[in-house]
């Protein structure tokens, strides 16, 4: 609370604010208009993440989405971490708003992606074992199915259990981390919804890096 205090509540507020703002960001829909490929809204499955992205622009402006949707989410909580002193209660705050910045945000009429690469860059600034479990499982999904969405819900369901685990090996992490984790991957689980039945329906495309859609 000292800390707190000392840094200002209104300032460690402003942080969270400011996630919120680096992660409505969207970066997918910026390079692909840069590139000349229009709106991205509009190809594919209308999705501005590094999915749709790949599947439509091709692979080099998909992984730039991804890495900038990644980075985004790591600045916000880095930034945070910096200027509070290294409050974690204010650190998960301020990397779930950029988490909820990339999926509802302003300046595209709070609709925007589903927020796996920002969750994945958010909380390799808070445990980065458990992203790198994540991202095993993340692959292992894809690669075995073929099915990105499959893979991205495997990977953030299994991620509070994961951080639960090794954020602080045999020890509980702090009721934010926990806490903060756990809407973070429902957030994102949520966001899949579409893909969910799709999958369900068997309905639900196969990624093919390199191709690219009209």
């Amino acid at each position: 609370m000292n800390l707190e205090m000392a840094t200002g509540v209104e300032s460690l507020w402003g942080l969270v604010v400011l996630g919120y703002i680096l992660g409505s960001i969207p970066f997918g829909y910026l390079l692909v208009r840069a590139t000349g490929g229009g709106d991205i809204r509009f190809k594919g499955s209308g999705n501005i993440g590094a999915t749709n992205v790949a599947r439509t622009s091709g692979w080099a402006v998909g992984v730039a989405t991804l890495i900038l949707d990644a980075a985004k989410g790591f600045l916000a909580v880095w930034l945070t971490g910096h200027f509070s002193g290294g409050i974690i209660r204010f650190m998960m705050y301020a990397g779930l708003a950029a988490i909820l910045g990339h999926m509802f945000p302003a300046w595209l009429r709070f609709e925007g992606g589903k927020g796996v690469a920002t969750t994945a860059g958010v909380f390799l600034a808070i445990c980065w074992s458990a992203v790198a479990a994540s991202v095993f499982l993340f692959l292992l999904v894809a690669l075995f199915w073929r099915y990105v969405s499959l893979a991205s819900i495997s990977a953030a369901a299994a991620l509070p259990l994961l951080v639960y685990l090794l954020y602080a090996p045999g020890h509980a992490p702090p009721t934010a981390v926990s806490a903060c984790t756990l809407l973070a991957a429902v957030a994102v689980i949520a966001k899949h919804r579409g893909n969910i039945e799709r999958l369900l329906a068997g309905t639900e495309p196969r990624f093919e890096m390199g191709r690219k859609e009209s």
